[in-house]
């Protein structure tokens, strides 16, 4: 069987930072929805485009693996030293054990306390913020409101809140020029973080266990007593989903509703459109990129023959623009029927753990810009994050102006 060999090498970044990635996926979609590229610079990998082939090989966790052991959940295959096995880059049961631990934290009345956090927060944020002048959108809301929810989390201090920040960009990145410097400095920052988490969990020992998600962790038979180098894997994977995709989606919504006026007048004139605006906002933004697994078996797919070890690239951000699925796909409408059906939470045995939470905090967000009778207006094009992982900005310059 021959592979169908790709044309584009869709892990540049140069295709984010120039937010010129919606084409080459469109055309894969229809021509090669399951390909392979034999060289790039991290090396040759299967890309996978499609929502229905996606959901396929996420409901397949026996023949697709995400462990850490042999390479984790990103196109990156890092040094060996520097690989984080988190509960999201291993496989059941394992998985499954350490999952059921913060699982509950996230459940319905956990997430209603949280809410009425996050809705103070919030307001407490837009309070402070300047009308009718010029500030980084990014840097003073997104990332403002992500941290402060991870502070509350994990009881971490709040005048020490920038530190998670840069480790979670640490913890985040993937590029394929790692050397030798670059690893030693991640594994100074994890070994920051380290020191500062192993402080946090003796105080939390000392104390009785309590039902919120860091008690959970810290009294759990499956995550209490991890190494070291496990411990904080799992914790900058709550901190990476936590901040990263959050913030991304939110900073996503503005940008949206500047290309997209009419949509930002229709959740005016209907609030109730506020929470389906929520997840056509994480459709439309994909705030991961991709996801990848190892192949552990000969598998057929999509009329290809991916061969045990190979490497397979699940695109979120292609499939949450498949047109087979989603009616003009790369428009933005806060009235989409279907936008839940979007796949940048993952799916299957991995669908994100926190989804809840990150949708709790941009509703509070939108609702807060509706309140507030204000328009976000973006006074410079916003400056992208070079990454084929994660699906952000860096940057988005702004100004909120009063509306009538």
């Amino acid at each position: 069987m021959s592979k169908a060999i790709t044309p584009f090498d869709v892990s540049a970044a140069a295709l984010y930072v120039e937010d010129r990635w919606q084409e080459p996926f469109a055309r894969l979609r229809r021509e090669m929805p399951i390909s392979f590229i034999p060289d790039s610079p991290y090396g040759p990998y299967w890309s996978v485009v499609t929502h229905d082939l996606i959901q396929q090989i996420e409901l397949q966790p026996q023949k697709f693996s995400s462990s850490s052991d042999l390479g984790g959940i990103t196109i990156l295959d890092p040094p060996e030293e520097a690989r984080l096995p988190n509960f999201i880059a291993v496989d059941p049961p394992v998985h499954t054990a350490q999952r059921r631990v913060v699982q509950p934290a996230f459940n319905p009345s956990e997430m209603a306390r949280r809410e009425t956090e996050i809705r103070d927060r919030t307001r407490r944020l837009f309070d402070s913020l300047p009308v009718g002048e010029t500030f980084d959108w990014v840097d003073e809301v997104s990332i403002e409101l992500t941290i402060g929810m991870l502070c509350i989390l994990f009881d971490f201090p709040w005048e020490e809140r920038r530190d998670m920040k840069r480790w979670s960009d640490w913890a985040s990145e993937v590029s394929p020029d790692h050397d030798e410097a670059w690893t030693a400095l991640f594994l100074e920052q994890m070994g920051q973080m380290l020191a500062k988490f192993d402080e946090l969990f003796e105080a939390r020992r000392a104390e009785p266990p309590a039902d919120d998600l860091f008690s959970r962790i810290v009294h759990s038979e499956a995550m209490g007593h991890m190494p070291p180098m496990e411990r904080i894997a799992n914790i900058a994977l709550l901190i990476v989903g936590g901040n990263d995709t959050t913030r991304n989606s939110m900073s996503g919504f503005v940008h949206a509703c500047s290309l997209f006026p009419d949509q930002f007048e229709k959740l005016r004139e209907d609030p109730s459109l506020v929470p389906n605006a929520v997840q056509e906002t994480i459709r439309w933004q994909s705030p991961v990129t991709h996801m990848r697994r190892t192949c552990l078996e000969d598998t057929q797919i999509g009329g290809q023959l991916i061969e045990k070890g190979d490497k397979v690239i699940l695109w979120y951000i292609s499939a949450n623009r498949d047109e087979a699925v989603f009616k003009d796909a790369d428009k933005f409408d806060v009235t989409r029927e279907n936008a839940r059906r979007h796949l940048a939470f993952g799916h299957g045995i991995h669908r994100c753990v926190g989804a809840r939470l990150a949708e709790i905090q941009l509703a509070a967000l939108f609702e807060e810009i509706l309140a507030r009778n204000v328009r976000i207006e973006q006074v410079a094009q916003p400056s992208r994050l070079a990454s084929p992982f994660l699906h952000g900005f860096t940057a988005m310059p702004v100004r909120m102006v009063p509306i009538g």
